[in-house]
Parts: C-alpha cells; structure tokens; sequence
C-alpha cells in the first residue's frame, strides 16, 4: 500500500462545496477490477455504488465498457450506468450535475456512497468543480476542420509541443480534446495545464477518501489481454453491429471509444479482425498509462490489487467510522 499526492495538482476551481456527505471513491486504471471492489466496499459500508463512467453511462454499450452485470452487482444499487441513449450528448458538467442528485438521495435514505470509475475528469468535476475556460466558436470550427484534414495524431503533435502535460494524459485519438487545448493556447496565448493549476489545490466540494488500485505493470497488461480476448469472444463486435443498424454510427462521441472505434473500421472494411484486435490491445494499455498518469495527481492511498485492498481491516473499520459518524 502505497500514497501518492501531487504537489501542485491541476485541479479546476470548485464551484462551492455542495455538501459535507462523506465520499469513498475507488479508482485506478481499466481491468483493475474497481467494480468489484466497489460492490464489496458499498455491502461493507452499507452503501450504493456512483459509477463514474464517460462510456458506462450510455445504453448498449455493455460488452466493449466491461459494464457491471446485474448478478455482479450482488443486489447493490449502482447509478449513473445506462443513462442516456447513444445519441444524447454528455459531459463532465453533465455528470457532474447528475451526480450531485444522486449523492443527495443516497445520503438522505442513510446510505454510504460510494464512486467508482475511470474517467479521471468525471471523478475531479465531482470533488473539484469545473471552472470556464476562454472558447471562440469559429476558431473551435477551424480546428475541427483541421484536425480532420491533418488527422489527430499530427494535431496531438502539435499540442506536444506547446502543453507536454496536456498531451501526456490526451489521447492522440481524442479529437475533442485536442481540438480544446489547442483553442485555449490559441486564444489565450497559455496552456490548459497553465490555467488549470492558476487554480492551485482547493477545498473539495466533498469530503472524499480516495482509494487506488495499482497492479504491477506486467499483470495489468496480461489482465488487459485476457480481458479483450473474453470480450471479442463474448460478442463485441456484434455489439457494435447492433447499434450501427439502430443508426448509430462513428460521429458518435461514444462510438469513438476505444475498442468501438477500431471494430466500426473492421465493420467499414478499413480493418482485418486481426489488426482490429491488436489495435484494440494497444489502445487499451496506452489509455491506462493515461489513466494511472491522471490519477497520481490526486491524493490516493493505492494497493496493488483488489484482494489487497480488501483484505486491509485497518482501512475497512476506519472507513466504517468515517461514513458512519457523517
């Protein structure tokens, strides 16, 4: 078990703090097994569970997100999970706002809370708030039509160049934030990461006690394998044919996940199954680099396994305290 804390973390400035209800949030990259520990945390605490999810959050798309079952859930409530259709739009605002409901009701029925998630910005929107950043709508258009022109990867080079942290936890896939660093840089003449830490460590619109789970690099990544290969076998693909016969198709800011995005190209004809899958692989462990990147910016007690964190009585009583004394 292990502590990190950043000691300048980039954290948006908060928009008050909503509430003193205790949060227990368990992060960590993909394939660490979060979900299971945040049921087992949520029936030791008496609690339910918040999912933080970018992905998670849409309809039918359940396999590629290696979103929780009902029999997984073993009769735990979890929220925010299959809450918009494909083609509604959602944001870290978005959920940040939905996530403040959801808290408010668990806690007024007596119940812990507790969150669990990936998606780093989701998880600092909840206990940091977000704060605006400068936006001009015509230059955003004529980075879009860049990007598109020049592709990603090129655009990621770009922001390389000019915010190295930013580009460290964006994807050079992830057209949108690309497109939104560069469009602050340009207007402002500074970094998004300059402008983020301006902001200095504020007090967190909720008391939180965050918890990591860190595997060994080499056990992450054989998890991540054998994961990809459960989820193909399980019907990935036929997943993503489903929602493209709905109508659902590549501009869709879900369809561009990782994973969806690769097998929409196989489904086009870009892509072989065999490239599609090593693809994915790839994609899949860079953006958990990402993730644990993102993540030692907050102050997280870590441990590197689920069995690990589990089995650490110290922590489970002093987090029954903790909740119970709120």
């Amino acid at each position: 078990m292990t502590t990190t804390q950043a000691s300048t973390p980039p954290n948006p400035q908060p928009h008050g703090q909503v509430a003193p209800i205790p949060l227990v949030v368990v992060v960590g990259p993909t394939a660490s097994g979060k979900s299971g520990v945040a049921v087992a945390l949520a029936k030791a605490l008496d609690g339910e569970v918040l999912s933080a999810d970018s992905v998670q959050v849409y309809r039918s798309f359940d396999i590629g997100t290696g979103k929780i079952t009902r029999e997984e859930m073993q009769g735990v409530p979890h929220h925010l999970l299959d809450r918009k259709r494909p083609g509604e739009p959602y944001d870290a605002a978005c959920f940040q706002n939905d996530a403040d409901h959801v808290i408010q009701d668990i806690h007024s029925r007596g119940k812990s809370v507790i969150v669990a998630g990936g998606t780093g910005l989701y998880i600092r929107a909840l206990l940091h708030g977000l704060f605006d950043l400068p936006s001009d709508k015509t230059l955003r258009q004529e980075l879009q039509q860049q990007i598109e022109e020049r592709g990603s990867e090129t655009m990621h080079r770009e922001l390389q160049q000019v915010d190295p942290k930013a580009a460290s936890w964006i994807a050079p896939r992830d057209k949108v934030r690309i497109v939104r660093a560069l469009e602050v840089y340009q207007l402002s003449g500074r970094t998004y990461t300059e402008m983020v830490a301006e902001h200095g460590h504020r007090e967190k619109r909720y008391p939180a006690h965050l918890i990591g789970i860190m595997p060994e690099r080499k056990h992450l990544y054989a998890t991540i394998e054998a994961r990809i290969t459960q989820m193909l076998q399980e019907g990935w693909s036929t997943e993503v044919e489903s929602l493209r016969e709905r109508g659902y198709d590549m501009s869709l800011k879900p369809m561009q996940a990782i994973g969806y995005r690769e097998l929409n190209q196989m489904l086009d004809g870009a892509l072989c199954p065999t490239e599609t899958e090593a693809r994915i692989r790839k994609s899949t462990k860079a953006y958990a680099k990402r993730q644990l990147t993102w993540f030692r910016k907050e102050d997280v007690t870590w441990y590197t396994s689920p069995h690990e964190l589990l089995q650490d009585e110290e922590l489970l009583v002093s987090l029954q305290q903790w909740t119970k004394d709120a």
